[in-house]
């Protein structure tokens, strides 16, 4: 069985691909993932129109989220893809997504807070949709209680589940990042069958 864990952020995710059984999981890749098309900049924070300002011009939003969804999707085609660059992990049926909120924006008073919490909510449905259109099932995890989560789920203590993590850095190299560190989690969670957290 293999699990892809996402540390989605806005206008990227850091992917860790794990291979089960979830009781002794091996890490088998690393990826950054574009959720936003690179040479457009606006497209990394679609709801802001410039440092600290919210967009307020829905069509300008509407364009960028348009071009979001494209770049996402092709770039989940590709991480699937079994002829594409990462070899393919188009056994991949399930995905743990941690993410910093799931806030409902509408609930945020401040704009400029209010843009931040649109584009967590964008990015991670974005990928959900992607992920989702080639059969995989995701669950998310907010960042501050991922590791009561993996305790929950894994049933292991956290100096277990420090050690294992480490172990796949030492597998996958540098960078490992509490961003990677977060992604192999949720592809551990993944792995055992994890839901939301």
């Amino acid at each position: 069985m293999i699990a892809l864990g996402f540390r989605v952020k806005s206008g990227s995710a850091i992917a860790v691909v794990l291979k089960g059984p979830a009781e002794s999981p091996s890490a088998i890749g690393r990826h950054v993932v574009e959720l936003c098309d690179p040479d457009i900049k606006e497209t990394r924070q679609p709801y802001h129109s410039g440092f600290g300002t919210a967009e307020e011009d829905s069509k300008t939003i509407a364009q960028r989220v348009s071009i979001i969804e494209r770049a996402t999707a092709r770039a989940v085609a590709t991480l699937l893809d079994p002829h594409g660059p990462s070899g393919g992990f188009a056994g991949c049926r399930t995905a743990g997504l941690v993410v910093g909120s799931v806030i409902d924006p509408a609930s945020v008073g401040n704009p400029h807070i209010r843009a931040h919490a649109s584009e967590g909510r964008l990015f991670r449905t974005v990928l959900e949709a992607a992920l989702a259109a080639h059969g995989v099932t995701t669950a998310v995890v907010v960042e501050k209680r991922l590791a009561e989560t993996a305790r929950q789920r894994l049933q292991r203590n956290a100096a277990d589940i420090k050690r294992t993590i480490d172990a796949f850095g030492k597998v996958l190299g540098s960078p490992w990042r509490s961003d990677e560190k977060a992604a192999a989690t949720a592809a551990w969670i993944a792995l055992k069958g994890g839901g939301e957290g």
